[in-house]
């Protein structure tokens, strides 16, 4: 019975990309995005049985297919592993996963390739589910590299412009070095306890004496980095920016449900190995709040409404990573959960403004849709509160237990993270104000044209900006549902429960201050003096280069990418050139020394009988020599 429904769970959205890719052009664009959202849905209705199946007495179901791999002692098999970290991923990846294909049915209803869209959508969710229930390293690699492959065909969806290629391109290589990271951890762990499966893993890692620090301090450093690209933590982060190219449900798709919170599951899966390599903890706490910290920079100055987006997402992954550094790796899921909620929204949020406009993202060609689009301004004004931290949505609550693990911890990695967290209040509330007040600044044929979204998209948004609201209370401080299920997972208790003391009221005061601080900034400089985003050619001093994002991709550019030009256009002109002269010469050489030969083949009796002469004159005058000198 196991076994029949996670193979339900794990092959109907594969099922749906089946039939999207061989009949979903014929069978006609309605019923496209009914199997590919049932498709999914179905998925989801597997996962609440088995949520309901497993609790917190430590349940689990494993299920082997076959054996895989069986070379001497090392073992792998195909199977999955169903347990109380694998649900919860399960619960937003096709939760929210269903919920973003409904929405792509209206609005990519008028795309020729619709079927393909679906198609590919449907692949993404299998490929991530694959990734989230496999039983080892192995089967979780697969999974993670199906997520890399979508991410490019999603991406570069609208193929015919060369920067939306570009973009999946760019998302595609430095995954691929993230991924090497990741590959290399695979080894250094089989090499090191000759296993990959996590149950055994953990076994092995929690019962033994001694371990070699340094090879397991390379094993998690090597796993991180592997991390890093998929979760987009520096120095791999600026792919996920560019990823917003596809089409927004994609977006949303990436950036709350699927691939960006791959990094973080495998960390919180291998908590085990990474609380013996405190070093590495180190390390990945200061990358997850100096991540957090310039990105939130970055997004202070964009115009794009996807591009702040897009930087949220990579300062809140930057936040995960801050608590992932620090042990507290339940506070990091949930994190993860709450961001679900209010990403999703916020991204399907913006595509229902791009939709209305007829396209347009710059935001400075905005304003005064609030009433035009009064849904979509709810449900993001419910999301943008909820991300920055506003009592009592689910962000307050979240982004208040890392703030305060990293208080308890490390007082320099909480004022980052703080001065972060206000920035996140500034940008989005900069966002709103410019989105939905004051006059509108487009032209007049885009006025005319706006309108409400059909319900196909505002109902996604409804439900998510519901869960963005009270999202919060499956881990409230003294009380949390969360950790107690995730409890039987990590090798160290759970962090202890904040009792909600002086200190804790004292920091949350302070973090719901910063918001405020941020929001009434940003209102007072977009609403109460009217500031407009200058153009392009005009930003000057520090706002240029927050804008040109501190230049870290022209940096790559010079680094990396034109000295590997460089190099490969000088294999190609000169060794290649070089190698390709000497093979043709060799093959030319052949053919005329074929040609001179053959003329020896003439016909001429006599001159046989004379060569045939000459050669035992040549074999008897040697074996003469042989046998007398």
């Amino acid at each position: 019975m196991d076994t029949s429904l996670i193979l339900v769970l794990l092959l109907s959205p594969f099922l749906g990309f089946l039939f999207n890719v061989f009949l979903g052009k014929k069978a006609g664009k309605i019923i496209v995005g009914f199997v590919g959202t049932l498709s999914v849905v179905v998925s989801f209705a597997v996962t609440i049985y088995f949520l309901l199946q497993i609790n917190t007495a430590k349940e689990v179901i494993t299920v082997n297919l076959f054996d895989w791999i069986s070379i001497q002692r090392f073992n792998i098999s195909f199977g999955f592993l169903l347990d109380q970290l694998s649900l919860i991923w399960l619960l937003f990846v096709t939760g929210i996963g269903a919920l973003i294909h409904l929405y792509s049915t209206s609005y990519m209803h008028d795309d020729e390739k619709m079927h393909s869209f679906f198609a590919y959508l449907n692949l993404f969710i299998f490929f991530m589910i694959t990734l989230v229930i496999g039983s080892n390293l192995l089967v979780m690699f697969i999974g993670w590299e199906g997520v890399g492959l979508c991410s490019y065909l999603l991406i570069g969806f609208w193929y015919k412009n060369q920067d939306f290629n570009d973009a999946a391109k760019k998302a595609f290589i430095m995954n691929r070095i993230g991924d090497l990271g990741f590959l290399i951890g695979i080894f250094i762990v089989a090499s090191l306890f000759n296993t990959l499966d996590f149950t055994s893993l953990k076994t092995i890692i929690t019962t033994a004496k001694d371990t070699n620090d340094f090879w397991v301090a390379a094993a998690a450093l090597a796993l991180f980095i592997g991390a890093s690209g998929k979760s987009a933590q520096i120095p791999l982060y600026t792919w996920l920016p560019d990823a917003m190219a596809g089409p927004t449900p994609v977006s949303a798709l990436i950036h709350a449900a699927t691939m960006v919170t791959a990094g973080i599951f495998m960390i919180t899966r291998l908590n085990f190995l990474f609380d013996i390599a405190p070093s590495v903890q180190n390390l990945i706490a200061v990358i997850g709040a100096v991540t957090a910290l310039i990105a939130a920079t970055i997004a202070l100055t964009q115009t794009d409404i996807k591009k702040v987006l897009a930087y949220s997402t990579v300062s809140q992954l930057g936040l995960m990573f801050l608590a992932l550094g620090l042990g507290a790796y339940e506070v990091a899921v949930f994190h993860v959960i709450t961001h679900a909620f209010f990403k999703a929204c916020l991204f399907l949020g913006s595509g229902s403004v791009i939709h209305g406009l007829n396209g347009e993202q710059d935001m400075r060609k905005m304003g005064g849709l609030r009433k035009a689009m009064p849904i979509t301004f709810i449900t993001m004004l419910i999301a943008s509160l909820a991300i920055s931290g506003i009592f009592p949505l689910a962000g307050f609550w979240s982004k208040d237990e890392i703030l305060m693990t990293a208080f308890q911890h490390n007082i320099s990695l909480w004022v980052i993270g703080s001065i972060a967290s206000i920035m996140t209040a500034f940008y989005m509330f900069r966002l709103m104000y410019l989105t939905f007040f004051k006059t509108f600044r487009g032209t007049s044929a885009q006025e005319h044209h706006l309108h409400e979204s059909p319900s196909l998209i505002t109902f996604p948004l409804i439900i998510l900006a519901i869960l963005s609201f009270i999202g919060g209370i499956i881990s409230l401080p003294g009380n949390s549902w969360l950790n107690n299920y995730l409890s039987p997972l990590f090798s160290k208790a759970v962090s202890e429960e904040h009792s909600l003391g002086t200190t804790e009221y004292k920091l949350m005061a302070i973090a719901l201050v910063g918001a405020l601080v941020g929001i009434i900034i940003a209102r007072i400089k977009y609403i109460k003096n009217n500031v407009i985003p200058s153009e392009d050619a005009e930003i000057t001093c520090l706002t240029k280069v927050l804008y040109n994002k501190y230049y870290v991709d022209e940096i790559y550019d010079a680094v990396f990418v034109k000295p590997v030009n460089i190099l490969s256009n000088f294999f190609r002109d000169s060794v290649e050139t070089t190698l390709s002269a000497m093979v043709f010469g060799l093959g030319k050489a052949t053919n005329e020394l074929a040609f001179q030969g053959k003329k020896l083949q003439n016909g001429s009796i006599g001159f046989y009988l004379f060569a045939f002469v000459i050669g035992v004159c040549a074999i008897l005058t040697y074996f003469y020599y042989q046998n007398n000198f």
